[in-house]
């Protein structure tokens, strides 16, 4: 079996272990042994193919790692609405007392308390935040 060969086979096992485990980082280090396979296909010796390997896998990590794929999202969830589908949805809002209130949303009695900067009024109000079984909302 010719080196590239061996270089393309270890590269398909970490390209079928990437969709397995879902991390890009086994696909650049992939991408680095395919990077081997072509200098061992230019005819590069053992040592000098392992290097081209492990720079260009190194590299391509290294640039993953500072694109916005490389790190997960710092987002609250409690504020995410990609995590709690109330987030952005409108609740109603008879009365206030002391800047918290009892309103009825999805068939249930919830507690509401007035998010940073909005006024107790009565009206409609954006659900902002959940925290357990309270509403954080603001002014819509």
């Amino acid at each position: 079996m010719h080196d590239w060969m061996i270089w393309l086979v270890a590269a398909g096992v970490l390209v079928i272990a990437e969709l397995f485990t879902g991390t890009f980082y086994l696909l650049m280090i992939a991408i680095g042994l395919g990077a081997g396979a072509a200098a061992a296909q230019a005819g590069s010796s053992g040592p000098v193919q392992t290097l081209i390997a492990a720079v260009v896998g190194l590299v391509a990590t290294a640039v993953l790692h500072r694109s916005r794929f490389g790190r997960p999202a710092r987002r609250i969830a409690t504020r995410d609405s990609n995590v709690n589908l109330d987030i952005g949805q409108r609740v109603a809002v008879d009365r206030w007392q002391n800047g918290h209130a009892r309103v009825m949303y999805r068939g249930a009695l919830w507690d509401v308390e007035l998010g940073a900067g909005a006024l107790p009024e009565a009206g409609d109000y954006r659900i902002v935040e959940v925290l357990g079984s309270r509403l954080i909302v603001a002014n819509s």
